[in-house]
């Protein structure tokens, strides 16, 4: 017959804890505690006013290390991190036995978006002088994260207008169904019988006739003030919850939410910089992006000019004239290629051979006679095409010509020439972008990139930078954004950031101190 040890849960205990030595040396608790201890944190200071008057506040970096360390563990809700305070050791050690309620929590997080900022270079700082930052080589890509905001209740101001008539006809629908349903005797006794199961019928219609009308003041409230957002191809969608989040298509679908910037060093994957954006393409937000790294790596290195012999690397997302124009003003060296650089390497197409037939290649602009007087081009069969308008065209704008309906359905060269051959009208169209600078660095990059040297260089680029994502969605748990607003979310995204670095520096600081 099996014997088992005595258990007693309810004996009682006297157990001496000290929660310092909690904090064992190589961990990241250890290393957060480390390093906020020796950040100047008085930047804080100016948001209080109880130096005479009023209860004392928690002292930021009690409510840094708890919140930075929540976050490395995936929790991001200020309650769970209230509760994880009284309730877990090492969160407890690091709070120093202070126990902040959520609201204090939440606040601390959405309000401090200069401190923030500066604790993310004080890091920085470190990462440098433990020589973590080469300052050699960067990467650059986005990561798309949900917000705290349903995509439900996105749409065009148009698409929000219907959504609540629809909402409006169902609450009137609802109300009439429930009120035969009070006059039915018979309705009564059936639902009677299960409201052990259902509960009270008349009080959950009341509760949800009142948050349909909730919900219906919620679009008056949001349609009242909002105004329509112009994008490049037409209006952009809002959101009546955060509008200045987005609805983005991201690896796992649409969702509603910010697309998270990152610059990182070639070195051990540090984070330089690091912001968000809401709505339109992340090529756009590259000319910042710049500033601020630039920025940030002179006040790590102490250099007027710290990216002189650097190279920053970005995905063909960020490919425009436009920014390779920003990085040639600041004399910064970049490698962004075009989308197609694959297309034309002869290892890609060897494989596609393998696999599919090639396609034949459609004409280019190249292939068209442009007529100077008329401002127009004929094309490889002899046909007309005609200036139709000005327009812009993601970043870039330029002249659309266009053929004459019905020329190109019957063409000998239409296969050659059309690329979509869709409908009963194929017509060829070209787009000739506006020349807004004397040297074309696009086809300079295009050149470029079909060089061995700098495809060697570029398949670098993922390896810098796609890992951080990886470390912070997945490996930490920080894989959406819990506040809204655009200056809100930037906030979290830094946190997010400084976690990251931290965990960069466990070990050689407990080489170092431990």
């Amino acid at each position: 017959m099996a014997r088992y040890k005595y258990t007693n849960n309810s004996q009682g205990q006297f157990i001496s804890v000290n929660l310092a030595e909690q904090l064992m040396p190589g961990t990241f608790e250890w290393t957060l505690d480390f390093l906020i201890n020796e950040s100047d944190l008085s930047i804080y200071d100016k948001n209080y006013a109880n130096d005479e008057k009023g209860a004392a506040a928690y002292p930021p970096k009690v409510l840094l290390k708890a919140i930075l360390f929540c976050y490395s563990r995936g929790i991001l809700s200020s309650r769970k991190i209230e509760r994880m305070c009284k309730e877990n050791i090492i969160a407890k050690a690091l709070a120093e036995d202070c126990e902040p309620d959520h609201d204090t929590i939440a606040a601390f997080i959405s309000t401090n978006t200069e401190a923030v900022s500066d604790l993310f270079v004080q890091v920085l700082l470190k990462c440098s002088e433990l020589k973590l930052i080469t300052g050699e080589m960067f990467g650059t890509d986005g990561c798309k994260l949900p917000s705290n905001a349903s995509k439900e209740w996105s749409g065009t101001l148009a698409d929000l207008k219907k959504k609540r008539e629809k909402l409006e006809k169902y609450i009137k629908r609802l109300i009439s169904v429930h009120k035969e349903l009070d006059k039915d005797e018979k309705a009564k006794k059936i639902l009677k019988k299960y409201r052990k199961t259902i509960g009270d019928d008349k009080e959950r219609r009341e509760k949800s006739i009142k948050r349909l009308r909730k919900g219906l003041k919620k679009i008056d409230r949001f349609l009242e003030e909002a105004e329509p957002r112009n994008g490049p191809s037409g209006e952009i969608k809002s959101n009546i919850t955060d509008n200045e989040s987005a609805l983005i298509k991201s690896p796992h679908g649409y969702i509603q939410g910010y697309n998270a910037i990152n610059i990182s060093d070639s070195g051990n994957q540090v984070i330089i910089c690091a912001d968000v954006i809401g709505s339109g393409p992340e090529s756009g937000s590259f000319p910042e992006m710049l500033d601020n790294l630039e920025e940030t790596m002179m006040k790590v290195t102490g250099k007027d000019k710290p990216l002189k012999k650097a190279l920053v690397l970005g995905d063909t997302g960020f490919f425009s004239e436009n920014n390779l124009q920003a990085a040639a003003d600041k004399e910064i060296e970049v490698i962004i290629p075009d989308p197609q650089f694959r297309q034309r390497d002869p290892h890609f197409a060897e494989k596609k051979e393998q696999k599919v037939k090639r396609k034949k290649q459609k004409y280019t602009v190249e292939d068209f006679l442009y007529n100077e007087k008329e401002d127009s081009f004929t094309c490889p069969a002899g046909n007309l095409l005609t200036h139709q308008c000005h327009q812009k065209l993601r970043n870039n704008s330029g002249h659309k010509y266009m053929a004459q309906s019905g020329i190109c359905k019957n063409c000998r060269l239409l296969s050659e020439c059309v690329k979509v051959k869709s409908g009963k009208n194929p017509r060829r169209v070209l787009y000739i972008a506006d020349k807004k600078y004397e040297e074309n660095l696009s086809e300079k990059m295009r050149e470029q990139i079909d060089n061995p040297v700098y495809k060697e260089l570029y398949s670098r680029r993922m390896g810098i930078i796609e890992p951080v994502f990886a470390a912070m969605t997945y490996c930490k748990g920080m894989n959406r954004f819990t506040l809204r607003s655009k200056r809100k979310v930037n906030i979290q995204w830094k946190l997010y950031c400084i976690v990251h670095n931290i965990w960069k520096c466990i070990k050689p600081l407990t080489e170092k101190y431990g």
